[in-house]
């Protein structure tokens, strides 16, 4: 990234007006596919009423398992957090320790045999008819960002776990085709070694074996973070938690939507057809350091002033890339539609050294979060905004170095698991709330889950859950109780339908 040399394969031009011809925008493309959908059908209430009546709730559908134990336990595991007064769970952190027991005991409850792996991912597994048969594995991440809302990872271990205990009580789990195993990883999020996917890349395969020598700002490695949990790992074992890719049937997830097209569609349920990809990048600016009241303004090679243009460049690009790229219509499988409305970019942290008001700055740091649902047209807005970001620098007289901390190409996720997830999304809802005419919707999700990282190792599959406002990774987030136990009946669906 550091490299100025411009790949034959990534069409840009740096300060042409684009020739792009933007589609219609992705988001307002949903609106228009699903806009005959009846808001009143499943109606979402502010209230919080939800689909259902409480008082007429059927017991064939479970709603003390599915909705009140497993909203229950949400609650609960929110309260588990590292911070006073917020939630806050990262990478094996102590209340990550204690949310990993508190999750064992759950899957242990739902008649699971379970273990913590060497990357404290937390497993919970039923062999069914066949133990040797390829597995099913359902999963999400129990780590948390900072400030963390309860429901962004734990309603997908909450509902799979909720799920294969209405199996157990029922005398269904034994009557299971092949083994079904609930992961919670440990880390998804990447908030304190900034590489997320250490828990589900682990079991992919695709964790490279130097990450155990990453260190956090207090510079404490992953290795020692293992180590202080009382897990020794070495090479030869870390490459032992992939998995066997012929010993798996596949992956699904539940989870947030984390976006408002749900609540806007008045539906609960989504199936996901892609997700994004994903490009973090860690940029230092260097200038020269001084005292804030005797250098001259035409003097100084202020770092500061400098990441503020660099930034909002990067605001600019990606509201308007049309603006800084050109297109021919022959590039890789780039297309004009490739970024309508994908492409978001953000600024997450920020710090200068050293920090005070009466000293211009010598460093700053910043880090760059950048999406879009097309790989080739995500690298050519990565390959223009370094162009861009060079002159910027070189004009002001400051270093500027850009390193790609993090990767993940955008994925598909599989037709069939789809396919098979919508039809237990359906049946889900109309148990709940008798006939019903609308679809379940397929979006896109913009943001990342683990199963990025999973679709590496084996087919995925995802439903996403509504949420109100899209508010996620905020202690706002908030998900009807209602719409949770239409996710655990899903996933009970899904295993009724496809695995027994």
């Amino acid at each position: 990234m550091a490299s100025r040399r411009r790949k034959a394969d990534v069409c840009v031009s740096r300060n042409s007006k684009a020739v792009i011809t933007f589609g219609v925008s992705l988001v307002l493309s949903w609106f228009l596919v699903f806009s005959m959908v009846s808001a009143t059908s499943l109606a979402y209430s502010s209230a919080g009423t939800g689909m259902g009546d409480s008082d007429s709730c059927r017991s064939d559908l479970y709603p003390e398992i599915l909705r009140d134990e497993a909203v229950a336990r949400l609650n609960e595991l929110g309260k588990v957090s590292d911070a006073d007064g917020y939630l806050e769970r990262t990478f094996l952190s102590p209340a990550s320790t204690r949310a990993g027991k508190l999750i064992q005991s759950w899957m242990e409850d739902a008649g699971l045999r379970t273990w913590m792996d060497q990357m404290g991912n937390i497993h919970g597994r039923t062999d069914g008819m066949n133990a040797s048969a390829e597995a099913l594995l359902v999963g999400s991440h129990m780590d948390t960002v900072i400030d963390a809302g309860i429901y962004d990872g734990s309603l997908g271990i909450v509902c799979a776990v909720s799920a294969l205990k209405v199996m157990k009580i029922t005398g269904n789990i034994e009557k299971l085709k092949r083994p079904v195993e609930v992961i919670a990883f440990s880390d998804e999020e990447g908030v304190r070694f900034q590489s997320t996917f250490l828990g589900s890349a682990a079991i992919a395969g695709i964790l490279p074996a130097s990450v155990m020598q990453i260190s956090d700002k207090s510079g404490v490695t992953v290795q020692d973070v293992l180590k202080e949990n009382s897990i020794e790992v070495t090479e030869e074992s870390f490459l032992q938690l992939k998995y066997d890719p012929q010993s798996v049937w596949g992956y699904i997830e539940v989870h947030i939507e984390q976006g408002p097209v749900l609540e806007s569609l008045g539906l609960p349920l989504a199936v996901v057809k892609g997700i994004a990809g994903q490009t973090r990048l860690k940029v230092t600016v260097s200038g020269a350091q001084g005292h804030a009241g005797t250098v001259p303004m035409a003097m100084r090679r202020d770092p500061m002033a400098a990441a503020a243009e660099l930034i909002g460049l990067l605001e600019s690009i990606c509201k308007d890339p049309e603006s800084y790229l050109s297109y021919d219509g022959h590039c890789n499988g780039f297309t004009a539609d490739s970024l309508a409305g994908s492409l978001v970019c953000t600024v997450g942290e920020i710090s200068s050294w050293p920090s005070a008001s009466n000293v211009i700055p010598g460093q700053v740091i910043y880090t760059i979060d950048l999406r879009a649902m097309e790989d080739m047209a995500r690298e050519a807005i990565i390959f223009e905004l370094a162009n861009q970001m060079y002159r910027i620098c070189d004009r002001r007289s400051v270093a500027c170095i850009i390193e790609r901390k993090h990767d993940a190409g955008a994925i598909v996720c599989d037709p069939g698991l789809s396919s098979k997830m919508k039809s237990a999304a359906y049946s889900a809802v109309k148990k709940m709330v008798g006939e019903v005419k609308d679809e379940v919707p397929v979006l896109m999700s913009g943001a990342g889950h683990d199963a990025m990282a999973m679709s590496h190792l084996t087919e995925v599959g995802m439903l996403f859950v509504r949420c109100r406002g899209g508010i996620s990774h905020s202690p706002a987030e908030h998900v009807l109780e209602d719409d949770i136990w239409a996710a655990g009946l899903a996933v009970l669906e899904f295993l009724d339908q496809h695995v027994t």
